[in-house]
C-alpha cells in the first residue's frame, strides 16, 4: 500500500497547519523511541517524515499532486532525513512543538550548524498538448543570486583565509551554565562571531564581499517529463539563490501551464475529440481520419451509428508521468443534417422513405 502523510498523521486532506502540528505532537510524543511504553523507532521516523513534508507549504502541494509519498519522492527528489542527526534529544527534554516549528521554517536541513540555505526560486512556462504527450525540455533565463566565481562561493580571498572560529572553537555553538537553587543548568546558542558555522573568514572575497554570492543571469534547461498536469510544480534541486559562503544553493520550482487546445479536451490522461460524419456515413458506414496528438489515426465506423456515439481509441491518449501506461482518445460522433439538398436527391431520399418502415419520417424532414 502506498505511503499516505495524512493517514500516517490521522488527519484529513483539508487539515490547517494548526492541526497537522497537534497530531505531530501526540503521536511524536507517544512513539517516541525513548517512551518505554508505547516507543517505536520506525513509526517515529514514519511521523517525523510525514510531519516534515506537510509543514512546508510547498512539499504539501506538490505531495497533494501526486497523493502517495513514492511518487512525491520520485518527482521532487525527496528523500527523507536522517533524525539521528536532527537534534531531537532524549525523551524528556525532546520539545515537539519546537521541532515542528523547525519543520514548517524550512525541514530538517534547518537544524545543521550554521546552515544558510539559498532562497527557492519559482518561475512559470507555458506547454502545449502536444508537449505533454512528448515530454519537452524548455529553456528559462533566470536572474538570481549565484555562487561567486572567483571565490567558488566560500566569500574568502583563499582557502587558507576560511579559519576555525576562535569563540566557539569550530562548535557553532557556546555553552553557559548557570547555577540555581534547584540545580545547575546548561544552554548552548549559536555562536554569534561565526552565526553557528563554527568557521570565519579571516580575508573576505573582494569580487562578492565575502557573501559568496553575485548576482547573474543563468540559463537553465528544464525538462518536463511526459504526461505533466496543468499547475504541476517541477523541482530542480540547487537551482534557486546560492547560500552565503558556500552553504547549500535553494531549490527552483517550476509551474507548468498547459495550454487549452483547440480540437481536444483533456480528463485526466485520457483526451476528448469530436470528428463530424455524414447521414450517408452514419447509415452505411466508412472508414475516417481523426486528428491524434501525433497526426491522424483511422477510425472505423459502423453502419447505423447513431449521433453522439462515442468511440475509444485505447493508447491514443497521454502517457501516465509515473510509467503506468498511457491513456485512451473518445471520439465523439457528431452527424451533420445537411441544410438544403437538390432536388435529385430529395428524391433519392423520397424513394428511400416509401422503402422504409418509418415512411413519414423523411416526408417531415424533406418536404
Amino acid at each position: 500500500m502506498a505511503k499516505d502523510y495524512y493517514r500516517i498523521l490521522g488527519v484529513s486532506k483539508e487539515a490547517t497547519t494548526e492541526e497537522i502540528k497537534k497530531a505531530y505532537k501526540k503521536l511524536a510524543r507517544q512513539y517516541h523511541p525513548d517512551n518505554k511504553e508505547t516507543g517505536n523507532e520506525e513509526r517515529f521516523k514514519e511521523i517525523n517524515e510525514a510531519a516534515a513534508v506537510l509543514a512546508d507549504t510547498d512539499k504539501r502541494g506538490q505531495y497533494d499532486q501526486f497523493g502517495d509519498a513514492d511518487a512525491f519522492k520520485r518527482s521532487s527528489g525527496f528523500s527523507g532525513y536522517d533524525f539521528s542527526e536532527a537534534g531531537f534529544g532524549d525523551f524528556a527534554s525532546f520539545d515537539f512543538g519546537d521541532i515542528f516549528d523547525r519543520f514548517f521554517g524550512g525541514g530538517v536541513s534547518g537544524f545543521s550548524r550554521g546552515s544558510r540555505r539559498g532562497r527557492d526560486l519559482r518561475a512559470e512556462i507555458e506547454i502545449s498538448l502536444e508537449e505533454v504527450a512528448s515530454g519537452v525540455t524548455k529553456n528559462l533565463v533566470i536572474a538570481k543570486l549565484d555562487a561567486c566565481s572567483r571565490c567558488e562561493g566560500t566569500g574568502a580571498q583563499s582557502g587558507s583565509d576560511v579559519v576555525r572560529c576562535p569563540d566557539c572553537h569550530g562548535s557553532g555553538t557556546l555553552k553557559q551554565a548557570r547555577r540555581t537553587p534547584f540545580g545547575i543548568f546548561a544552554t548552548s546558542s549559536p555562536c554569534r562571531r561565526c552565526e553557528g558555522s563554527g568557521e570565519v573568514v579571516e580575508h573576505p572575497c573582494e569580487m562578492c564581499d565575502g557573501t559568496g554570492q553575485l548576482e547573474k543571469e543563468k540559463k537553465i534547461q528544464v525538462k518536463v517529463p511526459a504526461g505533466v498536469e496543468n499547475g504541476m510544480k517541477l523541482r530542480i534541486a540547487g537551482e534557486g539563490e546560492a547560500g552565503e559562503r558556500g552553504t547549500p544553493a535553494g531549490d527552483l520550482y517550476i509551474i507548468v501551464h498547459v495550454k487549452e487546445h483547440g480540437q481536444f479536451t483533456r480528463k485526466g490522461n485520457d483526451i476528448h475529440v469530436e470528428a463530424p460524419i455524414s447521414v450517408v456515413q452514419a447509415m452505411l458506414g466508412d472508414e475516417i481520419e481523426v486528428p491524434t496528438l501525433n497526426g491522424t489515426a483511422v477510425l472505423r465506423i459502423p453502419p447505423g451509428t447513431q449521433p453522439g456515439t462515442v468511440f475509444r481509441m485505447k493508447g491514443r491518449g497521454l502517457p501516465s508521468m509515473h510509467g503506468y501506461g498511457e491513456g485512451s482518445e473518445f471520439v465523439r460522433i457528431d452527424v451533420e443534417i445537411p441544410k438544403s439538398l437538390s432536388r435529385r436527391q430529395k428524391e433519392l431520399l423520397k424513394e428511400f422513405a416509401e422503402a422504409s418502415k418509418d415512411k413519414g419520417l423523411f416526408r417531415r424532414m424533406f418536404e
